[in-house]
């Protein structure tokens, strides 16, 4: 469980390091190569380190292991840890990262901006909290 509340801890340091240096502005982002790629690389830390998390908590509960990283957010909703929204929500921003990882074409700097500014850590924030319902830490 030590595990976990780590990866917790690391998530919710990302988080706040992100927020710390965000512009709320979707003009400023864009014009700011260095912001852009500071929250793009953040983005791709926060998602990351969830999997890491999801894949903690299956191995904590001794859950059946998933083919691949989006599979883990299914098996978290067959176990009621995390409802069906927040788990498309999920996969969704793990497909993000990985266009934005493994650069699939044009990264599209309004959907990130959106997806940060809007999405990301609301979702991020609630995945966290299900989790740690689930697991009554």
């Amino acid at each position: 469980m030590k595990r976990i509340k780590d990866k917790i801890s690391e998530i919710e340091n990302y988080i706040s390091e992100l927020e710390s240096l965000f512009p709320i502005d979707y003009k400023l982002y864009k014009r700011d190569f260095k912001i852009r790629a500071i929250c793009e690389r953040y983005f791709e830390r926060i998602i990351e380190s969830v999997i890491d998390l999801a894949f903690l908590v299956i191995k904590e509960k001794d859950l059946k292991i998933p083919e691949d990283d989006k599979n883990v957010f299914d098996i978290l909703e067959n176990e009621k840890a995390i409802s069906n929204t927040l788990a498309n929500k999920m996969k969704d921003a793990n497909g993000m990262r990985n266009i934005i990882a493994h650069e699939y074409g044009k990264i599209d700097d309004e959907l990130v901006h959106c997806a940060i500014t809007e999405e990301l850590l609301k979702d991020v924030e609630e995945c966290i909290k299900s989790i740690e319902n689930y697991l009554k830490i």
